[in-house]
């Protein structure tokens, strides 16, 4: 079983920076895909970043050049660095893990960008 659990949300004015972390816990694996998702109301879930076990990492065009994902193997932790945000990147972001064939999701941390 794997457990995510993440934190570093709040309220930002428009331009400003937050980091977000997510600390796995549980039964992972050193090959495992990590990322975060994104999700606001009434839209579906975004995939926004993710970065494999070797350090490859993807963005999606919404955040391309703003965010920044990096992972520690060594504690189980990955980091969303996002600057400068925009009142439209205002969601709920998801920690996800990928290993075995399946995807396990945390909690989520809200993010309110102001303008």
């Amino acid at each position: 079983q794997v457990q995510l659990a993440e934190s570093g949300g709040g309220l930002v004015q428009a331009g400003g920076s937050m980091r977000l972390s997510c600390v796995a816990s549980g039964s992972i694996s050193t090959l495992a895909t990590m990322g975060w998702g994104r999700q606001a109301p009434g839209n579906e879930r975004e995939l926004v970043a993710s970065i494999t076990s070797g350090g490859i990492t993807t963005y999606s065009d919404s955040v391309e050049d703003r965010f920044t994902i990096t992972r520690d193997n060594a504690k189980n932790t990955l980091f969303l660095q996002m600057n400068p945000l925009k009142p439209e990147d205002t969601a709920v972001y998801f920690c996800y893990l990928q290993q075995g064939g399946r995807a396990y999701w945390g909690q989520g941390t809200q993010v309110t960008v102001s303008s």
